[in-house]
């Protein structure tokens, strides 16, 4: 029952990350972001079972969805594109791996404090204050 609580929080907590990237019209959206936590997360569950140990899967996770990320980024003359993707993409595999580990409010923290980062470029140009791409 523990995993599957697991399995579940992983995905809600990934859905509000990913509906902020859908509602900004980011290439990787709300789907995206739920199976790359579940995944991510499925992997840590089942790590025991296949004589792994929880650190190896996230070294795994951790390169593999360096992969997915750098997908995400783009060139476009001087501007560079899909950083932040990428890097929430990143940000959801450690919620995933969090939850897969047990530590819920470590996950719970995390998808937070992902969401006000993310929603943050909205809050500053809506007082005025001007961010320029990182």
């Amino acid at each position: 029952m523990d995993s599957i609580v697991s399995l579940l929080l992983s995905v809600a907590l990934a859905g509000i990350i990913g509906i902020e990237r859908e509602v900004t019209h980011k290439p990787a959206g709300l789907r995206t972001h739920m199976l790359v936590s579940l995944g991510s997360c499925l992997f840590t569950l089942m790590s025991p079972i296949f004589g792994g140990q929880p650190a190896q899967i996230a070294g795994g996770v951790v390169a593999g969805i360096g992969f997915i990320g750098a997908g995400e980024i783009w060139a476009d003359k001087d501007h560079i594109r899909g950083i932040t993707t990428a890097a929430s993409l990143w940000a959801v595999a450690a919620i995933g791996l969090a939850c897969g580990a047990g530590e819920y409010l470590i996950a719970t923290v995390a998808a937070i404090l992902a969401f006000i980062i993310l929603t943050s470029k909205f809050l500053l140009e809506r007082v005025g204050i001007e961010q320029k791409s990182f």
